[in-house]
C-alpha cells in the first residue's frame, strides 16, 4: 500500500530551544543539510514538542520564527527543501493517535526523556513528555521517511518509530515506510571552552552567529595548560587545535600541528587563528540572519510555502493508514 518517493526522503525535526551553538552547527545542522544534496530534505520546527516544557507563548513564537532563520541562514534551501512548523501539519497529531494505539506502555516507560524526567523527581510528568516518542514517530512515518539524522542521544527515538512501523505494518500490510537513523560519530562531541562536550547547560558554549567581538571573547576564554610560548604542544590534547581542525582544511590542520609540536607557538596565537578561521566562515550566515531579522515576514512566508507541499504529503500517509485500519473517511478533504 505504500507508495515512497522515487528519491530517499531524508527527515529532520528542529527544536526551537534557542540560538544554536558551535557543537549544534558541526554536529547537527550542517550534517543534516548536506543530506539534501542525495535526499529529498524535509525539516520540521518542532514547535508541538516544544510545548511539552514551554509555557510563554511569545517566548515561543520566537524560538520558532529563530531556529527556521538560523536554519534558513547557515544554507537551507527552500526551493530545493521543505521547511515548516510542525503545528501546521495537524495530521502528524492524528497519526500520532493511531501509533498511541498499537505502542504498549511499557514501551514508553523506557524513553529516555521520561526516564530522566523520573530520575530528576518531576512529580507530575505530563501526558504530552510521556507520549513524546509517539508524536516524534508520527513526524517520521507521516512523511515516508528512510533517513532521520539524528545524535546519538536520539537514536532511541527512531529505533522506536521503526518499531511502530513495523508493528503496524505486521498487522496491516506494507503501509509504512520504516526509516533509519543516520549518525555522524567524527562530530558527535564537540569541545566547548573548557573541554568538556558543548553544551548551553555547563556554559561552555561558542554561539554559532555571535559578532566577532563577542565570538573573539568566548574563543579567548578557551582553557588551555601552562605551557610557554617556546615550549613544543601536543595538538591532540589542545581544546584549541580540536576546534580548529574541525574549521580547518587538512593542509591547515597539518601546518597547525607541526607549529604545535615545534614550539614558539602561544595559546594565544592558536586562540587568534581559531577565531579568524571561525569568524570568516560565519560571516556570512551571520549576514543573512540579519537580513531576516530586518525581513521577519520571509521567514513566515517560507514556513508557510512549506507547510502547503508538506501537508499532501501527510494526508496521503494518513489516507492509507486510515484505509489500512477500517476507518477510510466518507469526507472529501479540499
Amino acid at each position: 500500500m505504500s507508495t515512497a518517493p522515487a528519491r530517499r526522503r531524508s527527515l529532520t525535526g528542529i527544536q526551537p530551544s534557542g540560538m544554536p551553538h558551535i557543537g549544534n552547527l558541526l554536529g547537527a545542522i550542517l550534517p543534516a543539510l548536506k543530506l539534501a544534496e542525495t535526499h529529498d530534505g524535509f525539516y520540521f520546527v518542532a514547535s508541538y514538542h516544544a510545548f511539552t516544557t514551554q509555557r510563554d507563548p511569545r517566548l515561543m513564537a520566537q524560538q520558532v520564527w529563530d531556529v527556521a532563520a538560523t536554519w534558513l541562514s547557515f544554507g537551507l534551501d527552500p526551493e530545493r527543501c521543505v521547511l515548516w512548523n510542525q503545528h501546521d501539519v495537524p495530521e502528524v497529531c492524528e497519526l500520532s493517535w493511531v501509533l498511541a494505539c498499537m505502542t504498549p506502555k511499557s514501551g514508553l516507560d523506557k524513553a529516555h526523556a521520561y526516564k530522566d524526567a523520573v530520575a530528576k523527581g518531576i512529580k507530575e510528568v505530563n501526558c504530552g513528555l510521556y507520549t513524546y516518542p509517539v508524536l516524534m514517530a508520527a513526524d517520521i512515518l507521516a512523511f515516508d521517511s528512510h533517513v532521520v539524522p539524528v545524535g546519538k542521544d536520539q537514536k532511541q527515538h527512531v529505533e522506536m518509530a521503526r518499531d511502530m512501523a513495523q508493528r503496524l505494518n505486521h498487522h496491516y500490510g506494507d503501509v509504512l515506510v520504516v526509516p533509519e537513523p543516520q549518525i555522524t560519530p567524527e562530530v558527535a562531541a564537540v569541545p566547548g571552552i573548557d573541554g568538556q562536550k558543548m553544551s548551553k547547560s555547563y556554559g561552555n558554549d561558542i554561539g554559532a552567529l555571535l559578532p566577532p567581538k563577542k565570538l573573539r571573547k568566548r574563543v579567548m576564554r578557551i582553557a588551555t595548560d601552562s605551557k610557554p610560548l617556546e615550549a613544543p604542544k601536543d595538538p591532540d590534547t589542545c581544546t584549541v587545535f580540536a576546534l580548529y581542525k574541525l574549521f580547518a582544511t587538512p593542509a591547515q590542520r597539518e601546518e597547525m600541528a607541526a607549529r604545535y609540536r615545534a614550539g614558539g607557538l602561544g595559546y594565544g596565537h592558536a586562540k587568534q587563528e581559531l577565531f579568524e578561521l571561525m569568524d570568516a566562515q560565519l560571516a556570512e550566515p551571520r549576514e543573512r540572519y540579519a537580513h531576516y531579522v530586518d525581513h521577519p515576514d520571509e521567514v513566515r512566508e517560507i514556513l508557510a510555502s512549506g507547510a502547503l507541499k508538506a501537508r499532501p504529503v501527510a494526508r496521503a500517509t494518513l489516507s492509507r493508514v486510515r484505509d489500512a485500519i477500517g476507518l477510510s473517511s466518507q469526507l472529501s478533504i479540499s
